[in-house]
């Protein structure tokens, strides 16, 4: 790949490889309008080279994108379309970032034969945080990835022998209803609150191999109040929608990491569903630990929703909602 002429308005970048060049622009060049409907620019393929027209600054951006993603094509990325959004996210962040480091960093591979990779940079400095540290704290908005990387990460160290087994825990109250009134049994009261990790662990591995490996105990999928009195040893733990959690279950909770364990605990502090007179575990392991140089947070935004575009749109809406109602009960 060679760079052939480029001024203040207008790049042109020659491509050696016309097949990848082919899947680079994508099925009648879908990729490069995509491209065109993220920044203000003309991107045109023609034979092996690919000319981008507009401001200079987003020409050099463009530029990179590309050639960037052709140069990850070259090791053996299956380009999609979802991958050009991301990569523009990140580029817009930081455009000396190398989008190596995301795309070609493998967490896991899905019994759907799925490649399961960071997505932003915020989701990489994760990963890194769960490979380096026991204890991770994940906070942000929904669709961010928290519990579904932790997953993927928890699914790997257990068939690779790292942790003997895997532990997920949610608060079985949410949005204020409690158990009692609930239908059924206390396995069909809990369930609805434990369907969501059920979900991220079906995704990772095939149903019967997830049951076999819950029916063993190597997998186990319980409300947090069942983690009381545990030490919890050589274990993957994760604790998911702590923002529920009170004071007293979290710091119940963090009390049962025991040798040779991992807690990642992942939460959303704006979507906090305790009564009122409750403090939230969430909110306040985060004051308190916030120092602690053995504990590590990491914080996401709407930048790193990974669902449809739209979900971004409306964390927005919210947030500027919440922003203006502070404002005005301020004055």
């Amino acid at each position: 790949m060679r760079q052939l002429i480029e001024s203040s308005d207008v790049e042109k970048i020659s491509f050696a490889d016309h097949a990848l060049l082919k899947n680079l622009c994508g099925e009648n060049d879908k990729h490069l309008k995509l491209i065109e409907n993220l920044e203000p620019v003309k991107v045109k393929a023609w034979g092996n080279n690919i000319t981008i027209s507009g401001q200079d600054g987003v020409v050099r951006k463009v530029s990179t994108l590309l050639q960037q993603l052709y140069a990850i094509m070259e090791k053996g990325w299956h380009l999609q379309s979802s991958d050009i959004d991301y990569a523009h996210r990140i580029l817009s962040e930081d455009i000396h970032f190398e989008l190596a480091n995301i795309f070609l960093d493998t967490v896991f591979i899905s019994s759907q034969k799925r490649v399961i990779t960071p997505k932003s940079i915020a989701q990489r400095l994760y990963i890194e945080y769960m490979r380096n540290y026991d204890m991770i704290f994940s906070i942000g908005p929904a669709g961010t990835g928290k519990t579904y990387l932790a997953m993927a990460m928890a699914v790997s160290y257990l068939l690779e022998r790292k942790v003997q087994r895997i532990i997920l825990a949610r608060p079985a109250v949410e949005a204020g209803e409690r158990l009692g009134f609930l239908p059924g049994d206390l396995a069909e009261k809990v369930n609805p609150y434990l369907r969501p990790l059920y979900d991220a662990l079906y995704d990772m591995i095939d149903m019967e191999r997830a049951s076999a490996l819950i029916g063993k105990g190597l997998i186990e999928v319980a409300p947090l109040a069942f983690m009381r009195g545990r030490t919890l040893n050589d274990a993957f733990i994760i604790l998911d929608e702590a923002q529920n959690t009170t004071s007293e279950q979290m710091k119940m909770f963090l009390t049962r990491l025991g040798f040779n364990s991992k807690a990642i605990i992942t939460g959303d502090i704006t979507q906090v569903d305790l009564p009122m007179d409750k403090t939230s575990g969430l909110i306040e392991a985060e004051k308190i630990l916030k120092k602690t140089e053995s504990i590590r947070f990491v914080y996401f935004s709407e930048i790193d929703v990974i669902r449809h575009p739209l979900v971004q749109d409306v964390i927005k809406a919210y947030a500027r909602s919440e922003k203006q109602k502070s404002t005005n009960s301020n004055k």
